[in-house]
């Protein structure tokens, strides 16, 4: 108690020491605290400014200075650490994908709308356009101003065919680009793949097929007509060099040479087909009410239905359907259906054919024919539309190739669903 009323007549006293001691008091504290926050903060600046710069291999002292500071040098290094890691596997998924673009033989460039800058391109596109490395499409403009404009200068937002001139050559690529933007700069990137190889390959693969096929039906039919006119040629040499000793049958001759005529039309008739798959390539468009494609195919079926017991039925599920189509070519497929229909189920007891045509919710129309005939085995399923494929004794295998053919320049598809011995459904699809 004395001490305190000591120190109370000591601060009365002398009061311009204690304020004096305390402000010292009160400066130190300021100056710890200042040194303290100091410290952090330029701890902090100096991994901001590595981040600013993407420098992310600084390592902080983990076991030194304060317990707070190295708590903040072990966050930071757990921050640098991650992104060292989302770098590192970014890096390889670029190499990755660079690699795969660079593997493709499809030519692949982007570049900067504004400035023409290359921002990436394959080998491909440099050979598919034979010119050496650039990085500015101005090299192209300047040294083949029509080639840039047709490749560089028009926009192919669908996948489009064009001629392209090189040194000594026309080559067709197929070319098609897109435009995309990246924070405020605009760019291009352009996909070009030179299509002369393969439909050369192509071409070369289909003519030797065609061969093939033609080769094995020509042989087919002259092998017995050259080994039938030679022993009817035969005959007929005996007969007139010895008419006393060879009498030549008139009926034998007549049969023989009418079995020739058969198989030389049989000839012909394939090379007829033939050239009917071959020849629809363009369509006479015009608005078709379904009714009245239905009632056509009817009128002309029925007959030749009626004859053989098969029941056939046409039905519009909704009403007043149109079509815009060539009408001459869907009747002949619809025929050509039919026709494998009757073949399908002509050896039922109840044989039935049903032709259905409805629009579906996504405003496709479909037509359908159904038959319950004995369907078509799932092992030949895939081979169908196979030109010249047939299961058929007598078929030529063009039918269904060539209503594939005409539903695919209708821009429609050809759809097939068969169970053995249950029967068959093929939807065309417009």
């Amino acid at each position: 108690m004395i001490l305190l009323l000591a120190l109370a007549y000591y601060i009365y006293i002398d009061k311009a020491s204690v304020i004096a001691l305390v402000s010292c008091i009160i400066l130190y504290f300021g100056y710890i605290t200042y040194n303290f926050i100091k410290r952090r903060f330029v701890v902090m600046d100096d991994f901001f400014e590595a981040v600013k710069y993407r420098d992310f291999s600084r390592w902080f002292p983990e076991d030194r200075g304060p317990k707070d500071i190295r708590f903040l040098y072990k966050g930071f290094n757990e921050v640098n650490r991650t992104i060292k890691e989302i770098n590192s596997k970014n890096e390889a998924q670029y190499v990755y994908l660079q690699k795969i673009l660079e593997m493709v033989d499809i030519g692949i460039i982007a570049y900067n709308l504004e400035t023409g800058d290359v921002l990436w391109s394959n080998d491909s596109f440099k050979e598919t356009l034979d010119m050496p490395s650039f990085k500015n499409i101005r090299f192209v403009e300047s040294r083949k101003p029509d080639l840039y404009d047709a490749v560089f200068e028009t926009y192919h937002k669908e996948p489009n065919s064009i001629s392209i001139a090189l040194q000594n050559e026309k080559i067709k690529v197929l070319i098609s680009d897109t435009v995309f933007q990246v924070d405020d700069d605009a760019f291009k990137l352009i996909v070009l793949q030179n299509i002369d190889d393969t439909l050369n390959k192509n071409e070369s693969e289909a003519w030797k097929k065609l061969l093939s096929v033609m080769t094995h039906e020509i042989m087919n039919s002259i092998a017995p007509i050259s080994s039938l006119a030679d022993t009817l040629q035969t005959h007929l040499q005996l007969a007139l060099d010895h008419p006393k000793d060879n009498t030549l049958d008139l009926e034998d001759l007549n049969s023989g040479i009418k079995t020739i005529k058969n198989r030389s039309e049989g000839l012909l008739k394939f090379a007829k087909t033939y050239r009917s798959l071959s020849k629809v390539t363009h369509l006479n468009l015009q608005k078709k009410k379904v009714s009245e494609l239905f009632d056509t195919i009817k009128l002309l079926m029925q007959p030749s239905l009626d004859v053989k017991n098969i029941a056939i039925d046409f039905k519009l599920l909704t009403p007043k359907l149109e079509l815009d189509i060539d009408s001459y070519l869907v009747e002949q497929v619809l025929i050509n259906l039919i026709l494998n229909a009757v073949d399908a189920c002509k050896s039922k007891e109840n044989p039935q054919i049903r032709v259905i045509a409805e629009q579906t919710p996504n405003r496709t129309i479909v037509i359908k024919v159904y038959d319950n005939g004995s369907g078509i085995p799932q092992d030949i399923m895939e081979s169908i539309f196979i030109p010249f494929f047939t299961s058929k004794a007598t078929g030529s295998g063009i039918g269904l190739s060539l209503c594939k053919q005409i539903m695919l320049l209708h821009k429609g598809k050809i759809l097939v669903n068969s169970k053995e011995n249950e029967g068959t459904v093929i939807s065309l699809v417009f």
